[in-house]
């Protein structure tokens, strides 16, 4: 059974939803007509005027909440107001990720390493994944189907790394497949209806990507509405024997 499309009605949460493509999947499950709600969140408020003017036009569908996942508390209270209003959720996405902002840019070398965007590297691409794990579960606990996904991205393979650098941005995408795996591990004991996954995006327009599409043949280079097309059909076609791997967004399994 496909989740996305027989599951009626379906609650949804988008971590990371003021831009990108956060904001584009809230903006394709908008259509779904088995949509019953949406829960976008956003860090920012001046960063999420896309999101919020969103809202506006489905005020019975989407809400919009404030969400820092660097801060545990932060991750608590926002799921404590989703609980307030629903019993379950039926699709959690996290697509929260940082490559370079300000001073951070990504390693060529060993001697640009810094400790301190180490760790920040780890905060946003990993551990907030985890976190939203730990805090979501109790929503995720019924008898329908469900899923877990996060926004990973191949650079994050170990096994396909050939071209070395990005060190920080690699090895928290690694730390995030680590832990959705033993993510997936747990909730089937606890969610046995949750199917966990990573997805890598491919190489989108976004802020994310744009100081390094420079070599991008025009072909690998997807827009926000076609990476959310491509991630949401790779997710539809998914089933409990797909929870814990790593999907590119053709569908193919990628190594760890």
């Amino acid at each position: 059974m496909s989740i996305l499309t027989e599951v009626d009605p379906i609650n949804a949460l988008i971590v990371g939803a003021s831009q990108g493509i956060g904001l584009g999947f809230v903006q394709q499950l908008l259509k779904y007509p088995n949509i019953d709600r949406i829960y976008g969140t956003y860090r920012s408020r001046q960063a999420a005027s896309s999101l919020i003017a969103l809202k506006n036009s489905y005020l019975d569908k989407l809400c919009c909440l404030e969400m820092d996942i660097t801060q545990e508390f932060s991750v608590a209270e926002a799921i404590k107001t989703i609980s307030q209003e629903v019993d379950r959720l039926h699709l959690v996405i996290y697509c929260v990720g940082v490559l370079h902002q300000g001073d951070l840019q990504p390693e060529k070398s060993l001697k640009q390493i810094n400790a301190d965007n180490l760790i920040y590297y780890f905060q946003v691409n990993s551990i907030g994944a985890v976190l939203l794990a730990k805090h979501i579960m109790p929503l995720l606990r019924h008898k329908q189907g469900s899923i877990f996904a996060s926004i990973s991205a191949k650079v994050g393979s170990i096994g396909d790394n050939r071209l070395g650098g990005w060190y920080g941005y690699r090895a928290s995408k690694a730390a995030l497949n680590m832990f959705l795996k033993t993510i997936s591990i747990e909730y089937s004991r606890r969610c046995p209806k949750t199917i966990v996954v990573a997805l890598h995006p491919g190489t989108t327009d976004t802020r994310l990507s744009q100081p390094f599409q420079k070599n991008v043949p025009p072909e690998k280079l997807f827009s926000v509405e076609r990476t959310v097309s491509q991630l949401l059909s790779v997710m539809e076609g998914l089933d409990m024997s797909n929870s814990g791997q790593f999907f590119s967004w053709d569908g193919s399994n990628l190594p760890w």
